[in-house]
């Protein structure tokens, strides 16, 4: 008798069930695609950017230099008292100034240093104050009318002022004493006329003037209208004045030299510029210019 084997079915494992992928509604597909076009268009701008950074960089600065400009822009009225002796240089100064900074005016009053100090610490409005020697300066820093320290910008030297060719043969400071010669000195108050009286002392001599002026270019004119025969200016006054006058040269005169401060005025109407004007006369435009008038470093 045969055997016949038979197989017994394996029990059947139970497969796992794989999620199917879920369908978006048509709705959700008009999101996803604005989503990720919105995302596209991000990345492109992110990418123009990044290429032109060179370009917004100098923006930046351009707009930054303007608003820079823009800040520093000068406006107004610069009000400046200036010893008489600095009337030529100062005014051509005054002329650059205007010219860099459209829409500003620099008004001067020229004059004895003595006088000017004295009006301004009479309460003359002012900006600045540029005296021909540290005493007349000091009147005004003693008054508290200056803000912060004078600062030197230049030194002046004396010479004799006589007529055209030097008829009188003047060629000393004594010659000045000589019987019969007109003369006319600066004032003592003025810086000019100290000086010339520091020279006349150390050589040991005495000097009756005809006249005493208020300032040094009042002392300048007797000369130019031949109502003196010599006066005792500054280096740059004869340099000034051209061919209407010749000037004498005298070793005492070194030891006579006037220093020159500038000071910016406690009250100044016009601060900003006029710190501005002080910036050009000290800088080294300001003393080329200056140099070029016979004027002397500081």
């Amino acid at each position: 008798m045969t055997t016949r084997s038979v197989s017994r079915p394996r029990p059947s494992r139970p497969r796992p069930s794989r999620p199917r992928p879920s369908r978006p509604r048509p709705g959700a597909r008009r999101t996803i695609r604005l989503v990720g076009g919105l995302a596209l268009a991000a990345v492109a701008l992110t990418a123009c950017s990044s290429g032109d950074s060179g370009d917004s960089g100098d923006s930046a600065t351009a707009s930054g230099s303007g608003s820079g400009s823009s800040a520093e822009k000068l406006s107004g009225t610069v009000t400046v008292f200036a010893a008489a002796s600095l009337k030529e240089s100062f005014t051509s100064l005054g002329k650059t100034f205007e010219k860099e900074h459209p829409g500003t005016k620099v008004s001067f009053n020229f004059g004895g240093s003595d006088s000017l100090a004295a009006s301004i610490t009479s309460g003359a409005p002012a900006d600045v104050f540029a005296a021909a020697s540290p005493k007349t300066m000091k009147t005004v820093t003693d008054a508290k009318a200056a803000k912060g320290d004078p600062a030197t910008f230049v030194r002046n030297q004396l010479e004799i002022a006589t007529l055209p060719g030097n008829p009188k043969k003047i060629a000393t400071l004594k010659d000045l004493t000589r019987s019969g010669l007109k003369v006319a000195l600066c004032a003592k108050e003025v810086p000019c006329g100290s000086a010339a009286q520091t020279a006349l002392d150390g050589a040991g001599l005495k000097l009756t003037p005809v006249s005493y002026e208020q300032d040094v270019k009042g002392a300048l004119t007797k000369v130019e209208l031949k109502e003196v025969d010599a006066s005792v200016v500054y280096r740059t006054d004869v340099k000034a004045a051209g061919g209407k006058v010749e000037g004498v040269e005298f070793p005492e005169s070194k030891k006579a030299i006037n220093d020159y401060p500038i000071a910016l005025l406690k009250n100044a109407p016009n601060a900003e510029a006029a710190t501005a004007f002080i910036d050009l006369v000290t800088s080294a435009r300001g003393q080329k210019a200056l140099g070029q008038a016979g004027f002397l470093k500081p």
